[in-house]
């Protein structure tokens, strides 16, 4: 069993986070010490883990609740959970794009500018009218 700042080492949340979460009923089923301190096991700490990765998926809180309520459910709720990360999936896709989009743009302005600055090629701006 871990103590919270055990648990916060182990999935690399902060005590603040780990405690909402909690307080959300985001971990069903946490235990508590003989002190009434929260205690987690390996199971809880591999669900907090999940918790963070849809977090990192773009989950809200509400989002979050309604998948843990499918995952409570059991294996009969498997096509919905199948549903919600196909929809997520999709979103990070499109977001992967855009930074892939936007780091071929700064590659491409970076070589713009080497190539201006060893006299290559002649500055050109959008911005700065032409005379």
């Amino acid at each position: 069993m871990y103590t919270m700042k055990q648990a916060c080492e182990q999935t690399g949340l902060s005590y603040e986070t780990l405690k909402f979460y909690c307080n959300q009923g985001l971990v069903p089923n946490v235990k508590r010490d003989e002190q009434n301190r929260r205690i987690f096991s390996d199971r809880d700490i591999r669900w907090i883990n999940s918790l963070g990765c849809l977090k990192n998926c773009g989950m809200g809180i509400q989002e979050m609740r309604q998948y843990l309520q499918l995952c409570l459910e059991g294996p009969s709720s498997i096509p919905e959970r199948k549903v919600i990360l196909e929809e997520k999936r999709l979103e990070l896709e499109q977001e992967l794009k855009r930074v892939q989009d936007s780091i071929a743009y700064i590659d491409w302005k970076q070589q713009f500018y080497d190539e201006v600055l060893a006299g290559k090629r002649e500055y050109i701006s959008n911005l700065i009218p032409e005379e």
